[in-house]
């Protein structure tokens, strides 16, 4: 066989990689949206509140993943720019490879979800794996991905019950409220989720619910 034809059947191999390859990146996007940003933490509040209101589906689930997906940008702003700034733009520039396109990139999300992630969720990760332990979030970006990610996603579904547990406590002492009331008047057949949703819709707009949780979500990641 000429050398030629071994030459172009060799990149026509390695663009075949490349093209799979970047497939692949593209599939597990949306799971790598999920799992390295800010988004879990406010799906689940936000689904823990529909549900604590007792409103069934209102707001839909379009609506939560649309307003979970605005917070997440504005909170993945800055990291976003670095990653832009560090990596991007000289891989667009053809200053760097595509492998070193991807080590520069990893940098500012390991520092973003280093400093979400609790010092004992890494250590669990690093004792199954035998990594060395960081001794601050700090120390993250020595850690690779495999050990971020799952201790990232842990310490975020463990603040994301936090605050569904402490939205639920009022709006379940109106329940019990309601249900005591109805139960003293002797109006047993009347279901008191009926009667308490109101008051529930109510306290939350009293409150100016909808600005307050999106202001206490926002500041736990140091915006505010």
């Amino acid at each position: 066989m000429p050398t030629e034809a071994l030459i172009n059947v060799n990149g026509d191999s390695v663009q075949a990689l490349e093209i799979l390859f970047l497939t692949t990146i593209l599939m597990l996007l949306p799971s790598l949206i999920i799992m390295m940003t800010s988004f879990t933490r406010y799906v689940v509040v936000f689904s823990f509140l529909r549900t604590a209101m007792g409103t069934q589906q209102t707001p839909p689930n379009m609506v939560l993943v649309g307003m979970a997906l605005i917070l997440t940008l504005f909170t993945m702003s800055p990291t976003l720019g670095e990653i832009n700034e560090e990596a991007f733009i000289p891989y667009q520039q053809e200053e760097i490879t595509q492998e070193e396109f991807f080590q520069r990139a990893q940098v500012p999300l390991k520092r973003f979800m280093g400093k979400c992630t609790e010092l004992s969720s890494m250590q669990m990760y690093c004792d199954m794996t035998g990594t060395p332990a960081p001794e601050s979030p700090e120390e993250a970006e020595n850690l690779p991905l495999t050990v971020v990610i799952p201790a990232f996603v842990t310490s975020e579904l463990k603040k994301a019950f936090s605050l569904g547990f402490l939205l639920y406590i009022p709006f379940v002492l109106i329940d019990m409220v309601v249900a005591s009331t109805l139960m003293s008047m002797g109006m047993v057949m009347l279901p008191p989720s009926m009667v308490s949703t109101p008051f529930k819709l109510l306290l939350f707009i009293m409150l100016d619910g909808w600005q307050l949780l999106f202001s206490t979500l926002v500041a736990g990641y140091g915006f505010g």
